[in-house]
């Protein structure tokens, strides 16, 4: 059973989308997106420096444009599973047919604003933990007024709150943590301090009309598979101030059976996770183009028929 993932913001890197404008039709379809959301995705995409591409209002949109590019470079996939990491939920409402591909991309330029404006209000960001035990670094962070921001599994936990609180995390380190991560984003995402962005993206999904989703579609609110197009509209609203748990969507990717999972560009962050938290499972990230025949070749072997 094949698993189709979407990564969150932080996977970013310059001149990451120049490769694969080089697909036919690919320049075409993100001047279109580009066109649709009022941003130009081929500049950021392709010129941008790595400051630019950190704004949380063009980082967004960016991220979901690549996904669903390099997903469309596949050809057709029947995945048993799709989820996202964070923003990638949009691109795997997506891929599931919850949304189309411009009202996805529409939905994310509301989102990014909107919580680039959330951000702005006090300087916050995220840290990733590697190593320790949730037990013993989730109430450490609270003692520290942190939130445990990601529960990804596999000994990551990202840590968000204000900049004062992180740079004391980096000197307080809780018990059996190697290391603690500056991430390249620029807030405190799914935590309270995103909440005035929540009443904006209540007002854009309710202009949506989301269909059911055609795959199993599992949320990184808990971990569950979601069956109605209005839940994974509502549950999409209300993620970017809550705690993104991925390490219970890797446990319902076990439970339903998951025997390969690809990541969709700009992969690795999750198939990294994955390869520590899955053993057994094959993995395949979509980094460029270079990496679709690997990929088709995991999809001629796992997917649906």
């Amino acid at each position: 059973m094949l698993v189709l993932v979407a990564p969150g913001q932080g996977a970013q890197t310059p001149g990451f989308l120049t490769p694969w404008l080089e697909l036919p039709g690919a320049a075409d379809r993100i001047a279109a997106w580009s066109e649709a959301i009022g941003l130009d995705l081929v500049h950021y995409g392709t010129k941008a420096d790595a400051d630019e591409i950190r704004d949380t209002a063009v980082a967004q949109p960016l991220l979901v444009a690549a996904g669903l590019l390099s997903a469309a470079a596949l050809g057709d996939v029947a995945p048993g599973a799709v989820a996202g990491h964070s923003v990638g939920e949009i691109t795997a409402a997506a891929f599931a047919g919850v949304l189309d591909d411009t009202a996805a991309l529409r939905l994310v330029r509301t989102r990014g604003l909107a919580m680039a404006e959330a951000a702005a209000i006090t300087a916050t960001g995220m840290s990733a933990l590697l190593g320790g035990e949730p037990e013993v670094t989730v109430p450490h962070l609270e003692k520290l007024g942190l939130t445990a921001a990601n529960v990804n599994g596999a000994g990551q936990i990202v840590a968000a709150g204000t900049l004062e609180q992180l740079a004391e995390l980096a000197t307080d380190k809780p018990e059996g943590v190697r290391r603690v991560v500056p991430l390249k984003v620029a807030g405190a995402f799914h935590t309270h301090h995103m909440a005035p962005a929540v009443a904006k993206l209540e007002e854009a999904a309710a202009a949506l009309s989301p269909a059911d989703p055609t795959v199993t579609y599992v949320s990184n609110k808990d971990g569950r598979t979601v069956a109605t197009g209005a839940e994974v509209l509502a549950r999409l609203v209300g993620q970017v101030a809550n705690p993104v748990r991925w390490d219970l969507c890797m446990e319902t990717f076990q439970e339903l059976g998951a025997t390969a999972l690809i990541e969709v560009c700009p992969g690795g962050t999750l198939t990294g996770i994955a390869k520590r938290a899955l053993p057994g499972v094959a993995t395949v990230a979509l980094k460029t183009p270079d990496d679709l025949d690997a990929a088709r070749t995991l999809i001629a072997q796992h997917a649906a028929v």
